[in-house]
This record gives C-alpha cells, sequence and structure tokens, in this order.
C-alpha cells in the first residue's frame, strides 16, 4: 500500500501527513513536520519511501513500549495469545482473561493481517492497543450510570452552573443561549436564569443592573427544551433568579408550559409526597427552582379546589417568611405569582438564616442558596453543622458578586462538607473548571453522583479536616514515564519544549498535595522521565487527581501545555495513557501521557 502512493519516487510533507492518516497513526502536524525535515536528508521538500519509513519508525517505535513487549514476546517479533493473557492480567490487572477476549483485542487492533490470522499481535498492534481508549487512565467502567441513582436528590452531587447565560464577563459582556446548550452538553444539570421585566410584556433574561445583553426569556427555555437530556437522562432543575413583576411572572409560567409540556414537573409525584423523589423517578423532567407560596400540600389542596369550580386565587399571593428566633418578630413579604408557584414543587428557593432555624422549620422541598464567603466562613466555624445540613437539604453555592471577570472558586471545599449544587461560571476555563469537569467524569457524566455514605448519613460525624476514626486510605503508586506528541510551546518554532510533570491531589486538607517530575529540554515530541510518585490518600471517595504538564519558563513563569482531572477511584490499573485537553477543555488529540498506576486499599 506503501509503494502506491511512491509511484512518483517521493512525497511532499501534505502527502505524507495523508499517509500517516490512511495508516491511521495520530500526528500532530507540527511534530511531523520537523521530523520530516530531520529526514530530509537533501532538504528538497520531498522524501523517499526508506526516508518515510524512517517517520514512521520515529512515531510509532517508542523505546518505552518496545521494552514492555519484549518482556512479554519469546521471540521479539511478536505476542502470542498466551503472552498477551499475561500482559494483561499481571500488569492490566485484568483477570478472568479468556480467549476470546484476547482473540477480540488482537481482532480489533493487529493491522498486518498475516499475524492477525495466526492469532498472534505484532509490536505495531501491541502499539496501537496500549494507546487505544482501552487503555486509559480512566476506567471506561465508570463511563456510563453504574450507581444508584433511587435515592433522594439530597443525596447526589448535581452539576451546577452560576448566570449560565453569560458567556463573557459579569458586567459588559453577552448574553447567549449558547451559554445554556454548552452547560446542557457538558452535562450540567442545574442552569441559572436571571429573569427581568422586558418590554411588551415579555420577560428577560440578563444581569441586572449591568450592561451585559438581553436574551427573551421564552428564547432561553426553549434552547434548554431542545438540549436538556441530549447528554444525560436526569432531571434537569432551573434555579430561577426572579425579579418580575407578578404580571411577567404569569407570562413566565405560560412559557414554561407551553414549551416543556410534559417535560416540565408541575404536580408532586404519587409516591413522593413527602420526601424527595430519586434522579430515577425524575428522568426526563424539568424542574423549577423559586420562591413558592406556602407549603406543597396547601398547594395541592388548592388546586383541588379549583378543578372542583371554586374560587379561583387571585394573580399573586404574598409569601410570608416569620423569622421566630429574633424577640422582634420580621416578617418580608414576596410577591409570587400563584401560576409560577405551583410550578415549584420539590426545589423551593428559601433563604437561608442558621443551622439551627433550618433544623427546626426548614421543609423537605426547601432549598437554600449560599454565598461563597459566607459557604466558607460557616465550612470553618461550624463544618459538623454544616455536613448535617447538607444530609438533609439541597444546598446551592455561588460565586460572590466581585468575581465581576466571571472567575470561580474551587469547588472542593464545598463538595467536602456536602453541598449539592457548586455552581460555577462554566464559560470560565481553569483549574477550578478542570476540577468540575474531572468530577463528573464519573457515573456517565449524568450530571448526578451519589455522595458517599459519611456526607448523606444524618447522624455522620466527618469533619473534612480530621482523618475519619474508620478510614479506609488508598496507597496510590504512579509511574510517569513519558510523554507522547505534548503541545509544543506558543513561544518556539520548533516542536520543542522544556516539558515536565505535575500530579496533584484535591480532596479534603489531609489528601491535597502537589508532586512534579524534573524537566526535560526541548523535546516535547517524546519526553521520558520513568519518575514514581506515592500518595496515601485518606478519604479516597472524595479526591480528585490533575495532571498537568508545562513548559519551564524561569524567567516568565511555567507555560501551561495541558491537563487532564480524574476521580482517583476512576482511575485503571496498569500501563496507561493520560489524554490532555487545552485550557478551555478542548481535547489535545494525539497528546498524551504514559503511565504506570497502581494502588491497593
Amino acid at each position: 500500500m506503501i509503494r502506491d502512493d511512491f509511484r512518483g519516487g517521493k512525497i511532499n510533507l501534505e502527502r505524507t501527513l495523508k499517509l500517516l492518516e490512511k495508516l491511521n497513526i495520530r500526528c500532530n502536524s507540527i511534530h511531523v513536520k520537523q521530523i520530516f525535515k530531520d529526514n530530509d536528508r537533501l532538504k528538497q521538500g520531498r522524501i523517499t519511501i526508506e526516508e518515510f519509513r524512517s517517520i514512521y519508525r520515529v512515531i510509532v517505535h517508542r523505546e518505552e513500549i518496545i521494552e514492555i513487549f519484549n518482556t512479554y514476546s519469546e521471540d521479539r517479533k511478536f505476542l502470542y495469545e498466551n503472552n498477551l493473557v499475561d500482559f494483561l492480567t499481571q500488569e492490566q490487572y485484568m483477570f478472568n482473561m479468556s480467549r476470546s477476549i484476547v482473540s477480540e483485542i488482537i481482532e480489533k487492533y493487529e493491522p498486518i493481517i498475516e499475524v492477525k490470522r495466526a492469532h498472534q499481535m505484532s509490536f505495531e498492534g501491541f502499539t496501537r492497543y496500549l494507546c487505544s481508549s482501552d487503555c486509559l487512565v480512566f476506567n471506561n467502567e465508570f463511563g456510563k450510570v453504574y450507581q444508584d441513582m433511587h435515592y433522594p436528590l439530597k443525596d447526589y452531587f448535581i452539576s451546577s452552573s452560576h448566570n449560565t447565560y453569560l458567556i463573557s464577563d459579569q458586567l459588559v459582556g453577552p448574553s447567549d443561549v449558547w451559554g445554556y446548550v454548552s452547560a446542557l452538553v457538558k452535562g450540567c444539570r442545574c442552569l441559572e436564569i436571571d429573569c427581568w421585566d422586558g418590554s411588551q410584556n415579555e420577560p428577560v433574561v440578563y444581569h441586572g443592573y449591568t450592561l451585559t445583553s438581553k436574551l427573551l426569556f421564552k428564547t432561553v427555555i426553549q434552547a434548554i427544551h431542545k438540549y436538556a437530556f441530549l447528554t444525560s437522562d436526569y432531571p434537569v432543575v432551573l434555579s430561577l433568579e426572579n425579579h418580575c413583576s407578578p404580571s411577567q411572572q404569569e407570562v413566565m409560567a405560560d412559557n414554561l408550559q407551553s414549551i416543556l409540556g410534559d417535560t416540565l414537573l408541575s404536580d408532586v409525584l404519587d409516591d413522593y409526597a413527602h420526601e424527595l423523589p430519586s434522579p430515577e423517578a425524575l428522568k426526563f423532567k424539568i424542574l423549577v427552582r423559586n420562591k413558592k407560596i406556602g407549603t406543597l400540600m396547601e398547594t395541592r389542596a388548592r388546586k383541588g379546589s379549583d378543578k372542583h369550580g371554586q374560587d379561583k386565587d387571585k394573580l399573586f399571593e404574598s409569601s410570608v417568611v416569620k423569622l421566630p428566633l429574633f424577640k422582634k418578630k420580621k416578617v418580608r413579604k414576596v410577591k409570587v405569582a400563584v401560576s409560577l408557584s405551583d410550578l415549584v414543587i420539590y426545589t423551593k428557593a428559601e433563604k437561608f438564616r442558621n443551622f439551627y432555624y433550618s433544623r427546626q422549620y426548614q421543609q423537605f422541598n426547601e432549598t437554600n442558596s449560599i454565598g461563597e464567603s459566607t459557604a466558607r466562613k460557616l465550612s470553618k466555624l461550624q463544618a459538623s453543622d454544616f455536613i448535617l445540613h447538607t444530609s438533609k437539604f439541597i444546598t446551592r453555592i455561588y460565586p460572590k458578586a466581585t468575581r465581576a471577570d466571571s472567575s470561580n472558586f474551587n469547588p472542593q471545599q464545598f463538595w467536602n462538607i456536602g453541598c449539592q449544587m457548586v455552581a460555577l461560571n462554566f464559560q470560565t476555563p481553569g483549574l477550578p473548571m478542570d476540577i468540575q469537569n474531572g468530577k463528573f467524569l464519573d457515573n456517565g457524566n449524568s450530571g448526578y453522583i451519589l455522595k458517599p455514605r459519611f456526607l448523606r448519613d444524618a447522624e455522620t460525624d466527618f469533619d473534612p479536616s480530621k482523618i475519619p476514626e474508620d478510614s479506609d486510605p488508598v496507597t496510590l503508586m504512579i509511574r510517569v514515564i513519558s510523554g507522547i506528541q505534548l503541545p509544543p510551546s506558543n513561544y518556539s518554532s520548533s516542536n520543542k519544549a522544556d516539558a515536565l510533570v505535575i500530579i496533584e491531589i484535591f480532596g479534603v486538607p489531609n489528601d491535597e498535595i502537589k508532586q512534579q517530575t524534573r524537566v526535560i529540554k526541548r523535546n516535547a515530541f517524546s519526553p521520558r522521565w520513568n519518575e514514581t510518585f506515592t500518595f496515601i490518600i485518606q478519604v479516597p471517595e472524595l479526591a480528585l487527581i490533575r495532571f498537568t504538564v508545562e513548559n519551564q519558563n524561569l524567567i516568565t513563569g511555567n507555560e501551561f501545555l495541558g491537563q487532564y482531572t480524574l476521580p482517583v477511584l476512576c482511575m485503571s490499573k496498569g500501563y496507561r495513557h493520560v489524554p490532555l485537553f487545552s485550557r478551555t477543555g478542548a481535547s489535545l488529540e494525539p497528546a498524551s501521557l504514559f503511565v504506570y498506576v497502581w494502588y491497593v486499599r
């Protein structure tokens, strides 16, 4: 096949790239350009078939994989089925290997027909297997919904966004329905909608009292309806930051009902009159989070009387909130349209006062929103009370108002105390969103992750600042072997970088640690570190691991090249590839790290 491409004698760089693609060799064009230049002996911009074979060997024949192959190959030419079984069992921790499974691997990855027919695997086939999705560091078993989805909503971490309509800053940037579409595609399950009175009795969505542009509320709901269940089947919560007059709230209620139709949850489920339903019970449903008039039972009784032709309610009522803890009773009245109130079922927005008040008076369907500064203070001073609160009630944390640039806080600190909805500005790349994306890779990217038992138990004594007495720690060992076609430095015209790898653990404070490799100079194509790192993780259920590749720059600071974040307990053992993503979350394929992972509890 290769000879056919060289009928004209030589090929240029463009045809070289196409030929590599035809051979299913994934390449970064910048690296190929440099390797082409190195192998073009006559410097004519064209290479012979022998020079192409040299390029192929440089890209495919990686020494670190040759060493593994030779360890298990009897003749250093092929792996027989029993050799492959030994490798998969001893190195990849894949037990109960059957002949049919091994045959499937050979059939899928061996490119040479004669070798495949002989039930063997060549070095090329072995390399393709090790570089495939079957050997990623993220265990494919966690790439599907595997957790029990029948617990009440409060028992799950829920992927949540803040000011979802904004795609830039918080003050003058544009509002765009793409913010909602993008968040939903990423698996977000709680969207925020800031609603204000618009002209011609049409509610609008924008960041009030700023210069951000405006969207029609109905346009936002139409986009949500279209994309709500594209990535996940599980319920979407629309968190309304409602500033509309009662008359425009009526329009909002009409929009929600007419556009969302049967997907809108507008009444109590028969089996869940006094407790929160589960994600499974709410599949393909959209819930409204807003202030509500009275209790669920009062709503049902009133709606029942309406059906029997008795007196209709007013267009709106006053939602009265009493504060009995103070000597002077304060009453705060909020005008809420009855029609919108009726659509609020299991996610009633209730102002957080203090943990004592919540224990005494908060109802099962009432949720709280707490700003990051207050939440951080409470988590330090009253961690135990905070955890008991989140074991009973859905709690949403949102960024402080001074984050005008749409920056984010680290969500880990609030997951550590069981907060279900930790809302981030999804449009802003960086460490917090890397952690968010890594966290919700788990459970099939469904947007719902079952909280650990110690954050669901109403009798829990868990404290993230202390090592639990019944801790079941994980000892994790990672050998960073090499890098594969890493992104070159933006400050270099060649494929060079002074590459280093940073490994960070995020979790409870005692587990958080950062370690890094030495620097490999001027090599982004195939740096080799062969360095081993060991971590003892006390609360692995909350731990995430982040791999970051940087280009060392002692003058301006290190340059970010790529990263990958995932839950520690979602890692596969053995020889694995760590895919790399850009700062904005785009795949940098084929750039990756080659590592060896081992852990034990």
